[in-house]
């Protein structure tokens, strides 16, 4: 059973990573999808051709996230090309981490604009579309430490601490009319990302998960396709833990 049929998602920071993982499982059930990332390259080009090879609809968009006038433009954009939005996953992320007290303003905003700022900027913009449509589903993608903090990482985790407010929020604020929004915590998720990281840092986060392995994108992709369909047609407001019990 394809649980996504008909519907169609965009999902933000999409070219490589979880962000990948999520618009193909979410294409493997059935949706068509468009997705975004800073600029169309190889990445971008090569998310897009996987997903048109399991038969749905796909389209990249180049988009700075961070910009209020780009992710109302991509999403015009979409719904002409698609005609319709019933997904939203909010992914992009970066991270630019340091001690507080060596933390440069530009390192705090630069974080908090491209991982809360965005979210905000592409759920004003599907708001209008999914009232019309009277249903939809809004994915954050925030983070166990935006539960549970981590030294050197204030701006990350605000800004994943804020993702969750930002769904609970607007889960109360358009819940009347038809519209879900949840948040998805990830925990220690294996990645090109963490794969640079020495194998003894690795061993000492798997350390700390009770599963004893991290976590994979398909893992995360899974939960989001979860939370986009009518299986979870009465869970709003909710934060997912996606974390091996690391954060439980």
């Amino acid at each position: 059973m394809e649980l996504l049929k008909g519907k169609v998602a965009l999902v933000t920071g999409a070219a490589r990573g979880i962000g990948r993982a999520i618009a193909l499982e979410m294409a493997k059930q059935g949706a068509d999808v468009a997705f975004t990332d800073l600029a169309i390259d190889e990445n971008a080009k090569q998310t897009e051709k996987e997903i048109t090879a399991l038969g749905a609809k796909a389209k990249a968009y180049a988009s700075n996230a961070a910009s209020f006038e780009e992710a109302h433009k991509v999403v015009d954009e979409v719904v002409k090309d698609f005609g319709r939005i019933d997904i939203l996953v909010n992914n992009a992320g970066i991270t630019k981490d340091g001690l507080i007290m060596r933390m440069s303003e530009a390192q705090w905003d630069a974080v908090i604009a491209v991982n809360l700022k965005s979210a905000f900027n592409y759920i004003h913009a599907v708001t209008p579309v999914m009232m019309k449509q009277k249903s939809g589903s809004i994915i954050n993608m925030s983070s166990v430490v935006g539960v549970s903090g981590n030294a050197s990482q204030i701006n990350y985790s605000a800004s994943k601490a804020g993702m969750i407010g930002l769904a609970k929020s607007t889960a109360k604020e358009l819940g009347s009319r038809g519209i879900r929004a949840n948040a998805i915590a990830p925990g220690f998720i294996i990645t090109e990302m963490t794969d640079q990281l020495p194998q003894e840092v690795k061993d000492e986060w798997a350390k700390q998960i009770p599963m004893r392995r991290g976590g994979t994108p398909e893992d995360v992709a899974k939960a989001a396709v979860f939370l986009a369909s009518d299986l979870a047609s009465y869970v709003s407001g909710q934060t997912l833990h996606v974390c091996g019990a690391m954060n439980c």
